[in-house]
């Protein structure tokens, strides 16, 4: 039994930026010539120029709302998928909807064998998948992962607790796939109703957070489960590994940190947006923004990885305030720093007093470049963006909480 899924997961880390920045590039000329959107999108784009992390951080980013109207645009897929034909074998939805094109043709199509690997997932296990099989790719995303490592998978799906519980006891199945929180609910409930599940030894879960608390209540009945980081758009994003140390990110993406609401990259170890190039041609979504919030860890993993770690998920980069009215996004704050280089963090604060909505923009700049004039222009700048008034607080480099956040809402109504 060996620990690693493929030589890609160790390979030296510059090699493999170089592989993958040639894999992006790649992505990009096939997906002009066979996602018709793209073709759009990326007219001016000359993929054979691309040789660096700079050249893809100039790359249009793709938001959520952007494939939702693509898609109501151009059905199913807003032009982005190169399925055709009988290649096409499923088609998902999700809460907007936004509609996800899937394939059994190509195995492993959203890349889950991996995270299943390092789980302890192999050969000749009896899987027994607690993920949705209705509309929503969960449940089919798991099952392709399992079938690529030749694993025999009962589709559970969600609900039906004590038909799961009959189920487990009766084909005593040896891995979980599901959500931490139901794989608690069966292990309480089995034992409270005295049905034998202990034959379920390892797991592996997602879709919410994952407590420490969770993690030794299964150790504590046998158990060894890993969270994995997945979307219905990309799929596998990252996983976790024997070193519990963050979550590594997959071989099969190109995956930076973004200030959120824009396309720029932040340093290592700033909270950003996350955003994902899916180098699968089949649905090559190039610079997604998944709307989540993380970081990137300094350093390696112990468990000999060599990919980059994130941290997991951190929040909600989508921090959307409606002000007196008006609507104020990210993607403004974004603006504001591009008008303003001088600023090197903002954070728009939005309170509530003297019953009236207060704006506040804390600013983050160079000692002694906090004067009037940069305070007057950012005002206006606020203004013409934002179509509120805000006062404008000058802090120190650093003073700002590493969190991702770049608009707080704190208002309190008595």
């Amino acid at each position: 039994m060996t620990s690693h899924y493929d030589e890609l997961e160790t390979r030296d880390p510059a090699l493999r930026q170089a592989e993958l920045i040639q894999a992006v590039a790649d992505l990009v000329a096939h997906a002009k010539t066979n996602a018709p959107a793209y073709s759009e999108l990326l007219a001016d784009v000359d993929p054979t120029a691309m040789s660096s992390a700079a050249d893809i951080a100039r790359l249009p980013v793709t938001r959520k709302s952007e494939l939702l109207k693509l898609q109501q645009a151009k059905p199913p897929f807003g032009g982005l998928s190169a399925l055709q034909g009988n290649a096409l074998t499923h088609v998902f939805a999700s809460p907007g909807p936004i509609y996800e094109p899937g394939s059994n043709r190509r195995p492993d199509f959203w890349r889950l064998a991996r995270a299943m690997h390092c789980a302890g997932f192999r050969a000749g296990d009896l899987a027994h998948n607690t993920f949705s099989y209705h509309l929503t790719p969960a449940g089919m995303m798991m099952e392709s992962g399992a079938h690529a490592l030749g694993c025999t998978v009962i589709p559970g799906g969600i609900g039906q607790t004590e038909l799961q519980l009959q189920t487990i006891a009766d084909l005593k199945p040896n891995a979980y796939v599901g959500t931490p929180s139901f794989l608690k609910i069966l292990l309480e409930k089995a034992e409270a109703s005295d049905l034998d599940i202990s034959s379920l030894s390892h797991g592996l879960v997602g879709g919410e957070a994952y407590p420490p608390a969770f993690r030794d209540f299964f150790a504590e009945r046998g158990m060894t489960v890993y969270q994995c980081y997945a979307t219905a758009d990309v799929g596998l994003i990252a996983y976790e590994t024997p070193a519990v140390e963050g979550l590594v990110v997959d071989e099969g993406v190109y995956l930076e940190i973004v200030r959120p609401g824009s396309g720029d990259p932040v340093a290592e170890g700033e909270v950003g947006e996350v955003l994902v190039t899916n180098l699968n041609p089949d649905y090559p979504l190039i610079r997604f923004a998944t709307g989540d919030l993380s970081a990137i860890m300094p350093g390696q993993s112990a468990c000999g990885r060599t990919n980059q770690r994130i941290k997991g998920w951190m929040g909600r980069a989508d921090q959307t305030a409606k002000v007196r009215g008006m609507f104020i996004r990210p993607q403004q704050v974004a603006q504001l720093l591009q008008q303003h280089p001088t600023v090197l963090k903002a954070r728009l604060v939005v309170d509530w007093q003297d019953e009236s909505d207060q704006l506040t923009l804390h600013c983050e700049v160079a000692e002694g470049a906090g004067d009037a004039t940069l305070a007057q222009a950012l005002a206006s700048s606020v203004r013409a963006l934002c179509k509120v008034r805000a006062e404008v607080v000058f802090a120190a480099p650093g003073s700002l909480a590493n969190d991702g956040v770049v608009i707080s809402d704190i208002r309190q109504y008595e």
